[in-house]
């Protein structure tokens, strides 16, 4: 059975750009172009990611011990499958080749590429709302929690990813009402062959994650009783069971959707 595939690209800026300037070309500049070959490499979705300037990320990362930095933005891409996209990969026509060529030159304006990682990716809901709506849009309450993870060496990554999807989401599952969670997702990396090509063709040094956990949350309605209190404690206190956060981190960021072919 087919399904849909994600690419997960976490973005560091460069070096001599501040995040609003950042931010600034991705959505005005590079987003166009993006948009410009939907066709040409078939994209079925694009939706960048906003890193927010607020102590929410510190705070966020200070409860877990010592993290990486938090990335300047998230930009995902999706594909009706693997297949397809392979196919698209593989048999590119002189306009795909372009396509391709042409947004690396540009994400080498603003990006800072060996340092961002890349990597396929499969969902596997937790908490989906009906309809597949919700956005943390700029003007909005809800905000998106975008947590890459790495797991403890002592474990195998099929350990990990066992626990994490039969262990731990059950716990956040369980707390849903509590912290306002409107939609909470586990991605997990697909540990496709087409990630040794993407992140060859931008000089990807950083390794790639386990997967990343998501969620969507109403700040609006964001709850400070001890329940949450004790929903929060929970959380962390379990993911440490798997995580290893010295080589994880954790963002809040805001949405823009800028392909959607559904």
């Amino acid at each position: 059975m087919n399904r849909v595939i994600r690419l997960v690209f976490a973005l560091r800026r460069q070096p001599h750009l501040t995040l609003a300037e950042f931010q600034d070309y991705w959505l005005y500049q590079h987003a166009p172009l993006v948009a410009s070959f939907a066709t040409d490499l078939n994209i079925l979705r694009y939706i960048q990611t906003h890193t927010i300037e607020s102590r929410l990320n510190e705070a966020a990362q200070k409860a877990r011990g010592e993290m990486e930095p938090h990335y300047d933005g998230v930009a995902e891409l999706w594909w009706s499958s693997e297949a397809d996209l392979t196919n698209q990969m593989e048999s590119r026509g002189v306009k795909a080749a372009k396509a391709s060529a042409a947004l690396i030159e540009d994400e080498s304006k603003f990006i800072d590429l060996p340092r961002s990682p890349l990597w396929l990716a499969y969902e596997y809901p937790q908490i989906n709302p009906s309809p597949e709506n919700i956005s943390a849009k700029p003007k909005s309450n809800i905000l998106r929690a975008f947590f890459p993870v790495r797991h403890h060496s002592k474990l195998s990554e099929e350990k990990a990813r066992h626990y994490w999807l039969t262990h731990h989401g059950p716990i956040v599952r369980s707390y849903s009402e509590v912290t306002n969670t409107l939609c909470y997702r586990q991605v997990h990396r697909a540990n496709s062959p087409l990630d040794i090509q993407l992140q060859k063709a931008r000089g990807t040094i950083v390794d790639s994650y386990l997967g990343h956990a998501e969620a969507w949350v109403d700040m609006g309605k964001a709850s400070n009783t001890d329940e949450a209190r004790r929903a929060n404690h929970a959380f962390i206190k379990d993911e440490h069971n798997f995580i290893d956060m010295k080589r994880s981190t954790f963002l809040f960021g805001k949405e823009h959707t800028i392909i959607d072919r559904r």
